[in-house]
């Protein structure tokens, strides 16, 4: 008889195996020969051993002859390690229902996100933060990396806010923080106080390149110029780089290529994350072949918010979407350009949906981006590859000698693993089954005032 999931008993010893497991190859840190060869997904079979903790083994047989320790027979399931939202926005999220997006586009988006900025006292930003992160833990998130809108009224109430809530989590779920505003904005005194801050606070430069005041398109004439300011400034405080691209359908938003020629002249190969690229897809081949080779050169790596980026773009009244919005996804693997996928908003203006879940945002990419037939390798979207970009050392990929962060799927193929919501995965923290749930929704409600 199979085993039923909800029959699995599970362990809390120190040592102990999980049998007859199914593990994307592309999850694992190193593949021991013994495992393979992968099925048609890329999956191999696996037993995987905890102790103390942590990931103390991975092999196909070694348990057999393991007679003092606890074996948890999980009938060819699916285990992954947990997962890494490597873009998303903390601060701005569940804002939806206090300052709605009118229409859904990415112009009122901005306005209401920036109507909504008033209210972010510190009791509020940490409120709302603290939210999402419970979101994010229960559904087996543990490690993000979130922007941080950046202005002149935010910049100290929103990094302290970020700060204290790094601290509380760190070892439940790591937090990164990129600083997020228009790149014009730093072009004087205050561009010195953002870069300082991110140093004190551990985190990255970031920003977006379109002006200030208006949505992306065609470049900005000082575009280089800002480009220069924004590198320089990363270079004198020690600072990595992950900007916001050409987030529109608009092909002449084409910042990408100058964003890639800026990080080779400065010595920055490596060390650029560029997000949503949304209008690469609607420029010419030609054009784009073009950037894809600066884009390889500079070693940029690209982040895609299928979501997000398919909710705002070519959204216009009473007419039907004539496209996804968003990038060239398959292009730049075939090149070797390291691409994630991520979460992006959360039940704000620029996403009204949303539940801080990495793994739906997996399973909407892999239809969204034609990412399957096969899906051999697509699980790095949000596991392996954000790993490698942001440094999260120990989450996104199996490596033994880490804490064991593990999801265990009552699916026996990624194909499942898609075609279900997986509400009833199970996650596992240093060794141990958590019991936490996504939060109840009435604590963001605001008091009955009739």
């Amino acid at each position: 008889m199979p085993i039923k999931f909800d029959d699995i008993s599970w362990p809390k010893t120190r040592r102990y195996w999980l049998l007859n497991a199914r593990v994307p190859a592309c999850l694992l840190n190193e593949i021991p020969a013994t495992l393979l060869p992968a099925d048609a997904e890329g999956v191999v079979k696996a037993n995987l051993l905890i102790e103390d903790g942590k990931l103390a083994g991975v092999d196909r047989a070694a348990a057999k002859h393991d007679s003092i320790s606890e074996h948890i027979d999980l009938g060819g399931r699916q285990v992954w390690p947990t997962l890494i939202d490597i873009h998303t926005h903390l601060d701005k999220g569940h804002t939806v229902e206090r300052s709605p997006n009118i229409d859904g586009t990415f112009h009122n988006a901005r306005l209401a996100a920036a109507a909504d900025r008033p209210h972010w006292t510190a009791s509020d930003l940490r409120r709302r933060m603290d939210f999402g992160l419970r979101c994010a833990y229960a559904h087996g998130v543990s490690a993000i990396r979130t922007h941080i809108d950046t202005y002149h009224e935010t910049v100290d109430t929103s990094w302290q806010a970020l700060r204290e809530v790094r601290d509380e989590w760190r070892g439940k779920v790591d937090l990164q923080g990129v600083a997020l505003c228009p790149i014009d904005l730093m072009e004087d005194a205050f561009g010195d106080k953002v870069a300082a801050t991110v140093e004190k606070s551990g985190g990255l430069l970031g920003g977006v390149t379109r002006a200030s005041i208006g949505n992306h398109g065609a470049p900005l004439n000082n575009i280089d110029a800002l480009l220069d300011r924004v590198f320089s400034l990363a270079t004198r405080h020690h600072l990595n780089v992950d900007l916001h691209v050409d987030e529109t359908h608009d092909p002449a938003a084409a910042t990408l290529p100058l964003v890639a020629r800026s990080a080779i002249r400065h010595g920055y190969k490596g060390r650029v994350v560029c997000g949503h690229c949304c209008s690469l897809a609607n420029q010419p081949e030609s054009e784009i072949d073009r950037t894809l080779d600066l884009v390889a050169e500079a070693e940029i790596a690209i982040v895609t918010l299928p979501t997000v980026n398919m909710y705002l773009q070519d959204r216009k009244e009473k007419r039907t979407p004539r496209w996804r919005g968003v990038t060239v996804v398959q292009e730049m693997l075939r090149r070797g350009i390291r691409v994630a996928a991520a979460g992006d908003n959360c039940q704000d203006s620029f996403h009204a949906y949303g539940d801080h879940d990495v793994l739906d945002t997996y399973r909407q990419a892999v239809r969204i981006l034609h990412l399957d037939h096969p899906l051999t390798g697509s699980p790095a979207l949000v596991g392996t590859t954000p790993a490698a970009i942001s440094g999260f050392a120990g989450h996104g990929r199996m490596t033994i000698g880490m804490p064991a962060r593990l999801i265990v799927f009552n699916a026996r193929t990624i194909n499942e693993i898609i075609s279900r919501p997986q509400s009833d995965r199970v996650v596992i923290l240093s060794g141990e089954k958590i019991a936490a749930r996504a939060p109840d929704y009435s604590e963001l409600w605001e008091e009955d005032k009739l």
